[in-house]
C-alpha cells in the first residue's frame, strides 16, 4: 500500500497550473425545503463541481494527467476506460492537447455520454461490462503505446482533485465536515488531502452506493478489495475495485466510508432537483443521501460541505430516477403519517 499523498505545495501547483482550464466552481448554501424540514440547525453548503467544464470534476485529474506527457507520448496519444465522465473529460483533454484518444465504455453508459466523447473525436470502444472495458484499455496502452489516463488511481489524478478541496477550504472557512462521493476513490483522496492538510479537525466522509462499495470494503479488510458485480443507478460510481494508491490516500485522511442504497440516492436527486433545482446525476446525489441517512445524527448542527460532483445524465433517464425518489419520498410521508418506518421502494 503506497503512503504517499499529495502536499500542499504540489496541490497548489497543480492549481496554478491548471488555472484558465478549469473553472473555480460555486457554493451554495442549502437553506431551503427539506433542509428547513429535517435538518434544523447547522448549515449546509453544495460545492457545485457539476458546472465544472465537461460536467464534472473528472477534467482536473485529465488534464493533469495530460500536462505531463512529454511529446512522444502525446504522438501517441491516450487510452482511457470509463463509465462515462472521464471518458468524456478525457476526450475533452486530449483535443485540448493536440493529441488523439481512445475510450473503452461498457455498453449500458449513457447514450448522451457517448455521445460527447465522440463529438469531442473520441474513437469510443464500446465493451460488455466494466471488468472487459478495463482489460480492452490495457490491452490498447499496451499494444498502441498510449498512455492510460486512469478514471481514478495515481498521484496526477488526485493532485487534480485535491485542487477541489483547495478552492472548497478557500471559499468556507471552518467547516467541521466534508462529505464526498465514491467510486474508486481518487476525488476522495484528493479531497481529503487538500481538506486534512489545512484543517485537521474538519471530518471527510466518503460515501459509497451497496452496490459499488469496493472502498468500503478496503476499509474493512485493511487491503484494497476487487467486486464481483457492480450493481447501482450510480453508474458513474461503478469502480470494480479499489487501488493501491488511492486507497492508501483515503486511509490516511478519510474518517469513514458509509453506504446508500439507490432509493436514497434517487430520493437525494429529488431533493437537489426541487430546492436547489439541480439536474444532478446519481452519482452527484450520493453525499446528499449521507447526510439524510447514514451521517444524519453525527451532522446534526454542524458545517457541512457535500460535493455535487456531476451532471452528465440523460433527460429520460434523469425523469425515471427522479420518479423513482418521489414513490420513495411519498412512501417516507405515509409511513410516517402511520408511525411506521419506510422500507424500500422499487
Amino acid at each position: 500500500m503506497s503512503t504517499s499523498y499529495p502536499s500542499l505545495a504540489e496541490i497548489r501547483d497543480t492549481a496554478h497550473r491548471l488555472q484558465g482550464k478549469i473553472l473555480e466552481t460555486p457554493v451554495w448554501r442549502w437553506q431551503t425545503g427539506v433542509i428547513e424540514e429535517q435538518l434544523a440547525g447547522g448549515e449546509v453548503w453544495l460545492k457545485l463541481e457539476l458546472f465544472q467544464k465537461t460536467g464534472t470534476f473528472k477534467l482536473r485529474g485529465a488534464l493533469n494527467c495530460i500536462a505531463a506527457l512529454d511529446e512522444a507520448a502525446r504522438r501517441r496519444g491516450i487510452v482511457a476506460v470509463s463509465a462515462g465522465n472521464h471518458a468524456i473529460a478525457a476526450a475533452y483533454a486530449a483535443r485540448l492537447a493536440g493529441c488523439s484518444a481512445k475510450v473503452a465504455m461498457p455498453q449500458h453508459a449513457s447514450p448522451a455520454r457517448i455521445a460527447a466523447c465522440r463529438e469531442l473525436g473520441a474513437e469510443v470502444l464500446l465493451m460488455p461490462d466494466v471488468h472487459q472495458a478495463f482489460a480492452r484499455g490495457r490491452e490498447i496502452e499496451r499494444d498502441e503505446a498510449r498512455t492510460m489516463l486512469h478514471p481514478y488511481e495515481g498521484p496526477l489524478t488526485a493532485q487534480g482533485t485535491a485542487t477541489i478541496g483547495l478552492e472548497l477550504m478557500a471559499q468556507i472557512p471552518q467547516l467541521d465536515a466534508v462529505v464526498v462521493p465514491v467510486g474508486g476513490g481518487g476525488l476522495c483522496a484528493g479531497i481529503a488531502a487538500a481538506v486534512k492538510q489545512i484543517n485537521p479537525a474538519c471530518a471527510v466522509y466518503g460515501v459509497e452506493p451497496y452496490g459499488a462499495d469496493a472502498l468500503y470494503r478496503s476499509f474493512a479488510s485493511g487491503r484494497p478489495e476487487a467486486l464481483e458485480r457492480v450493481d447501482t443507478v450510480a453508474d458513474s460510481l461503478g469502480a470494480p475495485y479499489a487501488m493501491a494508491y488511492s486507497f492508501g490516500v483515503c486511509r490516511r485522511f478519510v474518517d469513514e466510508v458509509v453506504r446508500v442504497n439507490d432509493d436514497e440516492i434517487c430520493l437525494a436527486m429529488l431533493h437537489l432537483f426541487r430546492d436547489a433545482k439541480l439536474v444532478a446525476e446519481p452519482a452527484a446525489a450520493v453525499a446528499t443521501a449521507a447526510l439524510f441517512g447514514p451521517l444524519r445524527e453525527r451532522l446534526a448542527g454542524k458545517r457541512v460541505a457535500l460535493l455535487v460532483c456531476g451532471s452528465n445524465i440523460d433527460p429520460v433517464r434523469f425523469a425515471e430516477l427522479l420518479a423513482r425518489g418521489a414513490r420513495v419520498r411519498s412512501a417516507g410521508l405515509d409511513a410516517a403519517a402511520h408511525g411506521l418506518s419506510a422500507g424500500s421502494v422499487q
